[in-house]
């Protein structure tokens, strides 16, 4: 595995929409387990695609309970809301309550290609929520009803 480095709010390919990942093979685990290294290794809880150069629909999350790998998610429900602090490794020293949902249905495939539905609340949902903002080129900053110092 290797730490990859974390593209920086202003470079262009963060604004950017991201294609679906069409093979599954060892690229991709090497491309995943690379994120979650550079992830844990920058104190984030979730990583994607777009962040590290690469404008594929994949992410990686990992709240404290173990690392989930989303290829080509699609969030089918979500429900209820949140506000709670935020901030992304795309923007160092950039803190915001944001409002997102409380409950969020996710359809996804794993590094073999297979494909899992989760049903996710509190901060598991914020971070799939989060991530997958990250596929379609919207940072976090958009959702900022009013910013704080830390997290």
């Amino acid at each position: 595995m290797a730490i990859r480095n974390i593209v920086k709010e202003g470079d262009p390919i963060l604004n950017k929409v991201c294609r679906p990942v069409e093979k599954f093979d060892d690229r991709l685990i090497t491309l995943l387990d690379d994120m979650y290294e550079t992830m844990k290794n920058s104190e984030g809880v979730g990583l994607a695609g777009p962040q590290v150069g690469i404008l594929r629909r994949l992410f990686v999350i990992d709240i404290g309970d173990g690392v989930i790998d989303f290829v080509n998610p699609k969030i089918l429900k979500t429900s209820g809301v949140q506000e709670e602090n935020e901030g992304c490794l795309s923007c160092p020293g950039e803190y915001g309550i944001t409002r997102r949902p409380m409950y969020v249905t996710v359809e996804a495939y794993n590094r073999f290609g297979d494909r899992f539905t989760l049903n996710a609340e509190g901060l598991m949902a914020q971070a799939i929520c989060h991530e997958n903002d990250h596929l379609d080129g919207i940072l976090f900053k958009e959702h900022v009803i009013r910013k704080t110092e830390e997290l």
